[in-house]
């Protein structure tokens, strides 16, 4: 027989706000790291050209294999006249100031990409991973695709404009997720304001690590066809980590601007909270041919929810599960679904395991429990 148990929530999950928000952007997404939680999207799911902000998977690229030890931090990359031309000081476009035939550690090279966003840098980077830049171009969209970035092609390893190098802002947010979590060795390059290459200093141009505490990434980018835009990553006091991605503005004075008044209107105006606790009991499922008479099951992860300030009593949990369930269960196994819906329906599910294992009883137990259940029927 399956079983449904109902519950309200004093919280609100996933419900898109009771109003608007208004940004000047052209895209924008505000999500809540931990839970995924979209507080903000305007036009979030349209491809779009995101400049230097498609640097975030070039370092994503080269992150992966200092991880995976086919590069260390003093691995040496050379530079080639073609990065030097397309990215270097010649190119007038953002530069890491390399030189043709330079010699330049991995250490610095990250740095040049993600400081001081050097398109030479980002070159150098895939001709030397990949033996070419398309090559490099395809592996990225390639590793995008296993990230979950589903809307997203890149054409080259830099963010210069081609008409078919795409990426959402989704799947900047997404992307962003996967470098905090992934590599939390490297984050802290992001959050580094300055670094000083060929004797020439260059600053960070991310606004909001000159602005608001907690702000520790990520990128920015500006081509004429894409305007300012914004991938950045703020964790407040309380440990809450906000994504937010801005694209389409018009200067960097807008971009300084939209980006401290999105975070702080997602710092203010929503907050997290744990359904259930990973070890939380949740119900009790009979147990048929077991040596106790019933097993508890817990959620098998933490339920965190993200939800606005004054709206509660919007979600409702549903727990499922089958009984009786048939001994022996071992702890940890799958037996039944907790379902959290709202009334636009299902917003998220995690899987109810045993919290202990029930052994199965013996002969004598089983002819006791078939005995039982004659009378039972009478």
């Amino acid at each position: 027989m399956k079983k449904w148990m109902l519950f309200g929530l004093c919280c609100s999950l996933y419900v898109m706000p009771s109003y608007a928000f208004e940004t000047i952007a052209k895209n924008a997404l505000l999500m809540d790291a931990e839970t995924g939680y979209v507080m903000l999207d305007k036009k979030a799911a349209d491809r779009m050209p995101p400049a230097s902000m498609s640097k975030l998977m070039t370092a994503y690229m080269v992150f992966d294999a200092l991880k995976a030890g086919r590069l260390t931090l003093d691995t040496e990359f050379t530079v080639s006249e073609n990065a030097w031309r397309k990215g270097g000081a010649k190119s007038g476009s953002s530069t890491m100031f390399l030189n043709p035939g330079q010699k330049v550690k991995v250490r610095d090279l990250l740095r040049g990409i993600i400081v001081q966003s050097g398109n030479d840098a980002c070159i150098v980077a895939a001709e030397n991973m990949a033996g070419s830049e398309d090559v490099f171009a395809a592996l990225m969209t390639e590793k995008a695709k296993e990230l979950g970035l589903k809307n997203s092609t890149f054409k080259n390893a830099t963010g210069l404009p081609h008409k078919e190098h795409r990426m959402t802002a989704y799947d900047l947010a997404i992307l962003a997720q996967a470098i905090i979590r992934d590599f939390p060795e490297y984050y802290g390059i992001y959050s580094e304001k300055e670094f000083t290459f060929n004797k020439i200093k260059q600053g960070n141009r991310n606004p909001l690590l000159y602005t608001l505490d907690g702000a520790d990434g990520l990128k920015t980018g500006h081509t004429e066809a894409s305007g300012y835009g914004l991938t950045a990553s703020v964790k407040s006091a309380d440990g809450r980590r906000l994504i937010l991605v801005i694209n389409g503005l018009k200067s960097m004075k807008e971009r300084s601007t939209e980006s401290q008044k999105l975070v702080g209107w997602g710092l203010s105006a929503f907050e997290n909270a744990v359904v259930y606790p990973q070890d939380e009991i949740v119900a009790q499922v009979p147990v048929w041919l077991g040596t106790v008479k019933t097993v508890d099951i817990v959620p098998q992860d933490a339920i965190p929810v993200t939800y606005m300030k004054g709206e509660k009593d919007k979600i409702q949990i549903k727990i499922t599960y089958d009984e009786p369930v048939v001994a022996p269960i071992t702890k940890g196994q799958k037996l039944g679904l907790l379902t959290l819906t709202d009334d636009q329906g299902t917003v998220k599910t995690t899987p109810l395991v045993a919290k202990e294992s029930v052994e199965k009883v013996g002969y004598f137990g089983k002819l006791v429990a078939v005995v039982k259940s004659w009378f039972d029927k009478e």
